[in-house]
């Protein structure tokens, strides 16, 4: 199926998704658990996409992702740099809460993924942000801690979507460091520009050679430092 042009068609699209959500029950321990599914919640024309790690208990009571502190810091944090939380998209690896509010377990990502690909297809998105360690590493495919990627936006294709990856710090993380504050608001103030970019493109496949084998594919040039692109640091 072709993916959605239109707002209407998109929002119809996440609809019917959602719908599918709430229905899922790969995961047994979850679905017996889960007040509700939290699918996300924003505008399905948003050009800025946030991806967190799982619903907590305020999100599996009302069954919006980013309604707790966490999401009260990260709502001040958007609104620093000129962004409303009804302008973005906001999702998580994770539709379920898992009990105890324990970390995700691989299966659990794994049986989640075609949502969180799906999602991204429909609301195509310029910029896509990853908070935290398990969102990050699942759309890098790479098991590089958070630490070491944070702020630094890379070209990737996720799925079928082409989109800038912006790594952050999770919010509640940095309520319980409070010095990560301070880097979340320095790489969070990176998006403005960012957004303002035009959308990337997937990159054009080598060509076939004679023999039937493409040769190896050498990788885009970096995009410039930070300092360099966009003067923000």
């Amino acid at each position: 199926m072709a993916d959605p042009v239109t707002a209407g068609e998109r929002r119809a699209g996440l609809t019917e998704l959602a719908a599918r959500a709430r229905a899922c029950e790969r995961c047994p321990q979850l679905a017996a658990a889960r007040t509700t599914v939290v699918f996300g919640n924003g505008d399905p024309d948003a050009d800025l996409l946030l991806v967190g790690e799982a619903p907590g208990q305020d999100e599996d009571r009302q069954g919006v992702p980013f309604v707790g502190a966490a999401g009260r810091l990260l709502n001040e944090l958007l609104a620093e740099i000129g962004i409303r939380r009804d302008e973005v998209f906001v999702t998580n690896v994770l539709r379920c809460r898992p009990p105890d509010n324990r970390d995700p377990l691989p299966e659990e990502i794994d049986h989640c993924r075609g949502y969180l690909l799906e999602t991204l297809a429909l609301v195509r998105p310029k910029v896509v942000c990853s908070l935290g360690t398990f969102a990050t590493r699942l759309l890098r495919e790479d098991p590089a801690s958070i630490r070491a990627v944070r702020g630094r936006a890379e070209i990737r294709t996720i799925g079928r979507s082409t989109v800038r990856l912006l790594p952050l710090f999770h919010p509640a993380a940095a309520l319980y460091q409070p010095s990560s504050v301070e880097l979340l608001r320095e790489d969070l103030a990176r998006l403005p520009a960012l957004l303002e970019l035009p959308a990337p493109t997937p990159a054009v496949p080598p060509p076939v050679t004679g023999d039937g084998d493409r040769p190896p594919q050498a990788e885009a040039p970096p995009e410039p430092p930070a300092d360099a692109q966009l003067g923000l640091f």
